[in-house]
């Protein structure tokens, strides 16, 4: 079995964007309506491997309440994986290692809009959710990366730090 799952991450981790035996399961990101960085981040997704579906809802905060996204875990996009919850710019990678390890949990989450995350790399000024940041006194600075980390969410809502970037 543990051999079973070594090989099943060098598969994927090593050989994602190449035809191989193992098939990804699909994402379904819901995103608001048009959410540049959202459609980046699904975009990250795909060249990793994943097939995406995307799906533009209205009602976000719904969402979030029906797929038990903790308040102080939620930021823009959500997505369904395997069973999961993936809230937020998560790294690809991080979802392959949640499929690996399967562990009781609602998902995975990256909470705010780090710059730097999968889809957050650029900042785009059309865009109306965070993508620039401002010092203490009020002034625009520029921020290409800032550190962040995914928390993996236990049935009870409870986060833990699953990953660090």
């Amino acid at each position: 079995m543990l051999r079973a799952s070594a090989l099943l991450f060098v598969l994927i981790a090593g050989n994602a964007n190449a035809e191989t035996a193992v098939h990804l399961p699909s994402v379904e990101v819901f995103t608001p309506p048009v959410c540049l960085t959202c459609i980046e981040w699904a975009e990250h997704l795909r060249q990793n491997g994943f097939p995406v579906k995307v799906t533009a809802t209205a009602d976000m905060d719904a969402l979030k309440r029906r797929l038990k996204v903790p308040k102080d875990m939620e930021s823009v996009p959500s997505a369904l994986v395997a069973g999961y919850f993936v809230e937020g710019h998560v790294p690809a990678e991080d979802i392959k290692q949640l499929l690996i390890e399967k562990p009781p949990a609602l998902g995975l989450a990256v909470p705010g809009l780090p710059q730097g995350a999968p889809g957050r790399e650029f900042s785009n000024p059309t865009c109306e959710t965070a993508c620039t940041m401002l010092d203490k006194e009020g002034v625009e600075q520029t921020v290409r990366r800032e550190f962040f980390e995914t928390f993996l969410v236990d049935r009870k809502g409870k986060p833990s730090r699953f990953a660090r970037h």
